[in-house]
């Protein structure tokens, strides 16, 4: 979030800091929760997929419930970077001012 002090010319037109900080924290606070629904919604199908592919491997190879949760873990580390990924994009799309 970025906090702009007010200029002469906005104090001597009697601006107050207050009223200037809450026009650019609802502002920031749009942009965010724009940014937090593409990457939840992003995360959600990535999830989905994910989870698909691991349960099908699962159950084509007949895995134990051991080895089932060893496969999850191994699955773990790719979906972690997805997800990373995926929130990165969205916060970079949502707040490129050519997307505004």
């Amino acid at each position: 979030m970025i906090v702009r002090r007010l200029s002469a010319a906005q104090r001597s037109r009697g601006a107050s800091f207050p009223d200037h900080f809450n026009a650019t924290t609802h502002q920031d606070l749009k942009t965010l929760s724009r940014a937090a629904s593409a990457a939840a919604f992003l995360c959600v199908q990535a999830l989905i997929c994910i989870g698909t592919v691991y349960w099908a491997v699962a159950e084509t190879l007949g895995l134990s419930a051991m080895a089932a949760l060893v496969l999850g873990g191994i699955f773990a580390v790719p979906t972690v970077f997805v997800l990373i990924t995926a929130c990165r994009m969205a916060f970079d799309a949502e707040t490129d001012p050519a997307n505004q």
